[in-house]
């Protein structure tokens, strides 16, 4: 049995007495515990180490936090080591296994497999080479993006990988982005090249019982800026068209998630850079766009977040404005308690008034109905 396969053995129980029971019966919150577990599923995040032995402290906080997802990464940025959480195809499912096995419930294990130059798990480790969107937009056959999907999926789930922060719908507007255009992310300028692949990729990955998350919302093809070193601001850059690849497969209800881009547009939000921005988030994403899945945030540890806002305003913004999970990289800089900082102040915003029971049950109930989704496939 494939490694997916026995973390679907393994979480079944948790997902359907817990989660699915308490979607039925309505049941509101009632306790620290329930709270601070629906709290804990609201935040993903990075760790080192490829191996992690009995009492690791990342391996306590999955347990004690409730974590509800962790992203793995092949390079350390912020010592610019070669060594992180890849190595082998048989470490990578070792890893994973020891995860899921000290969680209380069922992890999101997540990687960025877009193919191209963003992909972690490389040739040097012994995985397949995998073409970029750049090359499956110009060469436009189906058959070759899907077979090149395919391949990711099963490949993720042999690992025991169950979701993916791919594909990008970002469309190649600006042929200097640095952050887009520059690596070859992009399928193609036109937005209809850039849905159909999304939606082939989509599908294939589904057929692997892979999650995906189409990003970087509401468009961040356009700008100038890398978004990990600043906030971009593409008042005067960005297109209309730049909605439309989102626009149809949201409507052909493909996406499991949607992934927010760190921009700041006046048009709109005046304050606020889309990912903390209710008018984006809750008002183009989910209002004009219909989307009502799981929304995750880009790394809220990237330059154009991090520069400008507090922790606590981070994830106070991003709750307020309807992302349902919260990621820290912990790669661009490395907080071995970003976790436990993470949950206290989702916590304490509760308990201030600031933030409502309520809306992060309203998240937890989004995110247990997205595991529910991949365990039952």
């Amino acid at each position: 049995m494939r490694a997916a396969g026995l973390i679907r053995a393994t979480a079944v129980l948790w997902l359907f007495t817990v989660g699915a029971a308490q979607m039925a019966d309505g049941q509101a919150a009632s306790s620290d515990d329930s709270l601070e577990e629906w709290i804990g599923q609201m935040i993903m995040v990075g760790f080192r180490g490829t191996e992690l032995g009995a009492g690791h402290p990342f391996l306590e906080d999955l347990r004690g936090l409730h974590l509800g997802g962790v992203i793995l990464f092949d390079y350390d940025v912020s010592t610019q080591s070669d060594v992180r959480n890849i190595v082998s195809a048989q470490q990578v499912r070792s890893l994973i296994q020891q995860l899921q096995s000290a969680s209380r419930r069922p992890l999101l294990v997540a990687v960025d497999q877009e193919g191209g130059r963003v992909r972690r798990l490389k040739e040097k480790h012994g995985f397949p080479a995998a073409p970029s969107q750049e090359e499956l937009g110009r060469t436009d056959r189906e058959e070759a993006t899907r077979e090149a999907a395919r391949r990711t999926g099963n490949l993720l789930a042999d690992l025991g990988i169950n979701t993916n922060f791919a594909p990008v719908l970002d469309l190649a507007l600006n042929p200097l982005n640095p952050v887009i255009a520059s690596l070859g992310r992009s399928y193609g300028r036109e937005a209809e090249r850039a849905a159909s692949h999304a939606r082939w990729t989509m599908e294939e990955f589904h057929r692997a019982g892979i999650l995906s998350a189409v990003k970087h919302f509401p468009g961040h093809g356009s700008s100038r800026e890398d978004s990990h070193l600043g906030l971009p601001d593409v008042t005067d850059l960005w297109e209309e068209e730049e909605l439309e690849p989102f626009r149809r497969v949201i409507r052909e209800g493909l996406p499991d998630m949607v992934m927010t881009a760190h921009l700041y547009n006046s048009a709109w939000d005046a304050l606020h850079p889309s990912t903390l921005s209710k008018a984006v988030v809750t008002g183009m994403l989910r209002g004009e766009l219909g989307f009502q899945g799981v929304v995750v945030s880009d790394d809220l540890q990237m330059g154009a977040v991090d520069q400008n806002y507090t922790l606590r305003e981070r994830i106070r913004l991003a709750v307020e404005a309807g992302v349902d999970i919260l990621l820290f990289a912990n790669n661009l800089r490395y907080d071995p308690r970003i976790a436990e900082k993470a949950h206290r102040t989702l916590k304490e915003l509760v308990d201030s008034g600031v933030l409502t029971p309520e809306r992060i049950r309203e998240s937890y109930d989004r995110i247990v109905a997205l595991k529910l989704k991949f365990e039952v496939r």
